[in-house]
Order: structure tokens, then sequence, then C-alpha cells
């Protein structure tokens, strides 16, 4: 039986802002722009959320990625992308990541809950099944998300095309 309300909320339903519409159609410019008052703009946030989501898939896959030693190694480097081609980029893998993390979400029980290695300290503290792995990704997700819709309508992109609530 897949886990219904995690597919949805990876998406972003009910109550979250559809995850993919509020990145997909943000301008280059928009994507980019920080204004001093926010520590990140879009574009470095879906990158930060690709570095995680493309983390855990590695640790699922047991790959044994390198845990960051410092926060800011999830980060980009670079303020922006040199070009929108860039941008586009990120948002690929931001939509691959989002459909692998939702085809994982709909294994049976028996690999939903079947324990994920723990490659830093901090993984041994809770409970790292596939399932559990998967909602700590919702969270993080939709936490920056949030920011996304934030930045979105105080630079005027608000709503997405894709729709979103605009009360």
């Amino acid at each position: 039986m897949p886990d219904s309300p995690l597919i949805e909320l990876l998406y972003g339903q009910g109550a979250h802002a559809n995850t993919l519409a509020c990145v997909e159609d943000v301008p280059f410019e928009i994507a980019v722009r920080r204004d001093g008052k926010f520590p990140h703009s879009i574009w470095q946030l879906v990158w930060h959320m690709n570095f995680w989501m493309e983390y855990e898939l590695a640790r699922i896959r047991e790959e044994s990625p390198t845990y960051p030693a410092h926060a800011s190694e999830s980060w980009p480097v670079d303020a922006r992308p040199a070009r929108p081609d860039e941008w586009n980029e990120a948002v690929t893998r931001f939509r691959n990541n989002l459909a692998e993390l939702a085809k994982l979400a709909a294994s049976p029980p028996d690999i939903l809950f079947k324990e994920v290695p723990a490659l830093h300290r901090v993984q041994t503290e809770n409970s790292s099944s596939l399932l559990a792995v998967l909602w700590q990704t919702v969270v993080h997700n939709t936490y920056h998300i949030g920011q996304v819709a934030m930045l979105r309508r105080e630079s005027g992109a608000w709503p997405p095309k894709g729709g979103g609530d605009s009360w």
C-alpha cells in the first residue's frame, strides 16, 4: 500500500502549495534575485533542496554519499547561476528528484519500513526507515517551498501559473 499522503505532500496538496508550480515558471531574473532581507534567492533554495534530495536518494541506493561537514556545504558556492539554462537545469533536477521520491513512496510496506543505512551521527539518533527518510525530505522541502512562495510574493510573481492561493 503506497503512502498516498506522502506522495500528495511531495507535490503539494491541501494546505501545501504545489511544489512544482512554485518553481517551474519562475523567470531567471526572479529566481536569482536577492533583496538583502532574506539570505537566499529562489535559485539557492531550489539548489539546496536538490542537494538534500539527491543526498537522500544516494543514501537510499546505499551509495554512501558524504555528509557535509558544515551546513554551508549544502548551499551553492556561487550566489547565482551565470546563465538561465542553469536555472532551467535546477528545475529539471528538482522535478526528477520529486518523481524518484514519489516512486519510492509508492513502494509496498516491506520496502517502506526497510532501514536506510545511517552515514552520520545525526542519522543514528532517529528512525532511518525509507518511510522516515521520505517524510523528513517532505518536511524539509515544505519548509523551503514556503520560503519560495514568500519570495515570489515579494517579487510580484505570485500566484504561479500552476495555481496557488492568492489570499
